[in-house]
């Protein structure tokens, strides 16, 4: 039975629940074999529910550690223990795990039908871990995915859109239609595949959550400009001029600037000036 205040909509299908287990390398019909493709890897799987996808991702052979919110649902999975010994249930908030100790040391992946009125805050708190992660598969709202995946100058390019990338690369992977879960959600769904790293590699920044902080304000009110988001950073004049050398209209908006576009700006406004170079010099 569903909790609709835990926001839980069960992968009931199993024609879908086989599509995704292609689709993310776990299906026993997979090129190759699942269980050749991840013998001695590690999933950490978000929500497992009633196990709908935990046994596609056991019958790889991969460690699986099942996190559950739902005391119930938790005892239930703990059945799985005796025909899949590599399994291990936790009972618990996936915003309170540390992911870091769950991989070991090792580059886990994660996969995991998530509740979608908390989908940000879980996706914001596993890329503090994203340097112990290889990928992330998920099942999400469908307009959320199409923030995820979206493009500069797009209707839905924005703050989330700009995390995700930084992180990973993210693909929409599979619309899922609403009758593949009981209950079925109001909304459509989809599998979102995020292949870690993302431009952060490229970009090598020193102060990552302070280059998001920046990101944020930039998209505080995305109707207005850089110049008028950014006027507690800098005065107008010297915006409009760093985004003229990056050869970007001094009207641009947040959402018309690509990752590596943002970054650069950031880098610049908190670059030193000449007259603060001259005084630290003195």
């Amino acid at each position: 039975m569903a909790r609709q205040k835990l926001g839980q909509h069960f992968l009931s299908d199993a024609g879908w629940r086989e599509r995704i287990a292609r689709s993310i390398g776990v299906s026993a019909h997979s090129v190759g074999g699942a269980k050749e493709a991840d013998c001695g890897g590690r999933w950490i799987e978000i929500g497992a529910g009633h196990g709908e996808m935990t046994r596609h991702l056991l019958q790889t052979g991969a460690d699986v550690i099942a996190i559950e919110f739902d005391p119930k649902l938790a005892t239930r999975l703990r059945d799985f223990v005796a025909e899949f010994p590599h399994l291990r249930v936790i009972e618990g908030d996936v915003l309170q795990t540390d992911i870091a100790a769950l991989a070991a040391g090792r580059r886990a992946r994660i996969y995991g039908n998530l509740p979608y009125y908390i989908t940000s805050p879980i996706l914001h708190h596993l890329f503090q871990f994203a340097g112990h992660l290889q990928e992330i598969q998920i099942v999400i709202q469908l307009e959320v995915a199409f923030r995820l995946v979206a493009r500069p100058g797009t209707r839905d390019y924005g703050y989330l859109s700009v995390l995700t990338q930084f992180f990973s690369r993210p693909n929409l992977a599979l619309r899922i239609p609403r009758g593949a879960f009981r209950p079925p959600p109001e909304v459509g769904s989809a599998l979102v595949s995020l292949r870690l790293p993302g431009e952060r590699a490229q970009l090598h920044l020193q102060d990552e959550q302070r280059f998001l902080d920046f990101v944020k304000l930039c998209f505080a009110q995305k109707r207005k400009t850089l110049v008028n988001n950014l006027r507690s950073l800098a005065e107008p004049t010297r915006l409009r001029s760093l985004l003229e050398g990056q050869s970007l209209r001094t009207d641009s908006r947040a959402e018309q600037l690509s990752v590596a576009d943002l970054a650069s700006l950031f880098l610049q406004l908190h670059a030193p000036t000449a007259t603060e170079g001259q005084s630290r010099r003195s």
